[in-house]
């Protein structure tokens, strides 16, 4: 579909089907911005994000990448597949090394997936605490991270979650906020200090 601007250039925008996009479309749709997430057959694009974003995506892969068992990966900002309407993208993932397939890899199955990682944006709030944990747990990744940020000097806080395999819901296992420290998917010590994040 072509929509005309007020100045009179032409902007191509897609058109939604009937039943809205699959995730075949995701992919083959030319011209997405970066980024662009797949939530209920919606195309979810992202605005710019924060530093404070940026950074503490950088300091949780650099904590996880130091005790990352060798048959797991971690992995920043790729699309996991959920299923034929929701392929969302988790700020970071733990992925299983046997589902790399090489440099040009653009997503993963979430039965590869054992830890999908959100940091709160202001324009993606509603998304990362409700919408995207519940589906990240109706399809059976068995950990969530989501990660907020409290008071004046940017202290990050994590809450950490456990997929309860009866309900299929996540339950809160602990609330981190200087130290992130858990056994599980594997065996985590991250400093979580403001300090900690200045220092990137």
């Amino acid at each position: 579909m072509t929509a005309e601007s007020f100045t009179g250039h032409s902007s191509r925008w897609p058109v939604p089907p009937q039943d809205g996009y699959t995730v075949d479309d995701l992919f083959a749709l030319p011209d997405l911005p970066p980024h662009t997430e797949l939530i209920d057959g919606s195309l979810v694009f992202v605005s710019p994000q924060r530093r404070f974003h940026a950074k503490m995506i950088d300091l949780l892969v650099n904590g996880l990448r130091s005790t990352v068992p060798s048959d797991l990966k971690v992995e920043r900002e790729m699309t996991v597949v959920l299923d034929a309407r929701n392929a969302p993208e988790p700020d970071v993932s733990v992925v299983r090394k046997d589902a790399l397939t090489g440099f040009e890899q653009t997503r993963f199955q979430a039965a590869d997936v054992l830890l999908a990682v959100e940091v709160v944006s202001p324009d993606s709030e509603a998304r990362d605490r409700d919408t995207k944990p519940q589906k990240y747990a109706a399809a059976g990744i068995p950990n969530f991270w989501l990660v907020d940020v409290a008071g004046t000097d940017h202290h990050p806080v994590v809450r950490v979650y456990e997929l309860d395999p009866v309900s299929r819901a996540y339950a809160l296992t602990g609330i981190h906020h200087d130290r992130l420290k858990t056994p599980v998917p594997f065996p985590i010590d991250i400093d979580i200090t403001p300090e900690a994040l200045r220092e990137l």
